[in-house]
């Protein structure tokens, strides 16, 4: 693959970057590149501006309403909008269950679901991971039992991101208990304003209600809302892991942060000098930076890959071990650069633009809680040491 930007690729980039001048919203931008804290309303704000710009389908076939970028396109884009501050598109329903619906669901859901999840009209969850089956995900044991034109599931998911927010979960459930564990799965769309569904917040370390348990009670679910045949819903699972690994590399956000951790270590003082001078720090930041280049050229190369396969190669675990890594270090570096003065859980993280760390370092008060949010990355999406399992296997052939 060539790596080189054409004219017409160079020319793209300028079109973007003008584009993300004007219609970024500097009250966004500003939360962003302060690490700030963003809101519902924030993501959604921005996952609209772009839909009607008709490029929140960076990755989608045109057929759907994506924008048929090439894949240095959208690399660009991802890069693009990281660089200027932009927010994330929440990745569930455009990244994750959308891929699924295209690839397996009826024309019916496509019609459906397609266009609203484009739009941001629905907000997306995901219902995997369970007490005890979490890096074991084919463990378990929410049932899902099919009564008349109905399923009705019982059952816990946990770690479920902004499910508080969301009015669509998209759910592994068991509907073969006697089956092999990975044949008696099945993949269903929920209404979250179903009756029976409840849900409880985690607040973790940072002080973030993020993630949620989600009890399911005699929740009945149209049988229309099964994605693909019943029971083969792991299929389903992986290909949407799949494309969530690959997202999860992240380079452009992680490219930003380098350039944030390098303007930190340039303010703080060692020995009377910049502690970016400083031998040991710097090679630090010189190793990371060479991992990153390195990543980025393999995340060209793997989302080519999936231009022609239709569905990310078993590299998308290289991509997910690599890339939260290197967003693991930024934040530990971040941390270290700053010394005491990034230590204390700092109230001007959360609050409005005028507000002034208690320590007197505004650039400091948000990065404890950067660093302790980001502890899950190693984590969710399948964990590292799980994905390292995959790679042995599918990659090396071990």
């Amino acid at each position: 693959m060539d790596l080189s930007y054409s004219p017409q690729d160079l020319e793209f980039r300028n079109v973007v970057d003008t584009w993300l001048r004007h219609n970024l919203p500097d009250e966004l931008r500003l939360k962003v590149l302060n690490h700030k804290r963003l809101e519902r309303e924030d993501f959604v704000r921005w996952h609209k501006i772009v839909a009607a710009q008709g490029w929140a389908g960076a990755s989608w076939p045109v057929e759907h309403g994506g924008t048929g970028w090439t894949p240095v396109q959208r690399h660009i884009w991802d890069e693009a909008c990281a660089a200027a501050g932009a927010p994330i598109i929440m990745p569930f329903g455009v990244n994750m269950v959308a891929p699924v619906i295209m690839a397996f669901g009826t024309e019916e859901q496509k019609r459906h679901y397609l266009p609203r999840i484009l739009n941001c009209d629905d907000w997306w969850c995901q219902g995997y991971s369970e007490p005890g089956a979490g890096s074991d995900l084919a463990a378990i044991k929410t049932r899902a039992e099919r009564v008349g034109d109905h399923y009705v599931v019982n059952g816990q998911k946990t770690w479920t991101t902004w499910a508080q927010y969301a009015n669509m979960i998209f759910c592994l459930v068991r509907t073969d208990p006697g089956a092999r564990k990975q044949d008696g799965i099945s993949f269903l769309l929920m209404d979250m304003d179903s009756p029976g569904i409840t849900v409880r917040p985690i607040v973790m370390l940072d002080e973030e209600h993020e993630v949620n348990e989600v009890f399911f009670d005699n929740v009945k679910v149209p049988v229309e809302n099964l994605i693909g045949e019943e029971n083969k819903g792991w299929t389903y699972a992986k290909y949407l892991l799949g494309h969530e690994r690959t997202n999860i590399a992240a380079v452009g956000r992680s490219k930003r942060e380098l350039r944030a951790l390098k303007r930190l270590a340039g303010k703080q003082l060692k020995n009377g000098a910049p502690l970016i001078q400083d031998p040991v720090f710097a090679a630090k930041i010189a190793s990371l930076e060479i991992d990153l280049m390195g990543l980025e050229i393999l995340v060209q190369k793997t989302v080519s890959q999936a231009d022609h396969r239709k569905a990310p190669s078993p590299e998308a675990s290289m991509l997910k071990v690599k890339g939260s890594e290197i967003q693991l270090a930024i934040t530990e570096l971040m941390l270290e650069s700053v010394g005491p003065y990034g230590a204390p859980f700092d109230p001007a993280f959360i609050a409005g633009e005028e507000a002034h760390s208690v320590t007197g370092n505004d650039d400091a008060a948000p990065l404890a809680s950067l660093y302790l949010n980001y502890r899950k990355i190693a984590i969710y999406g399948g964990s590292n040491e799980i994905q390292k399992n995959v790679i042995a296997k599918l990659v090396l052939g071990l």
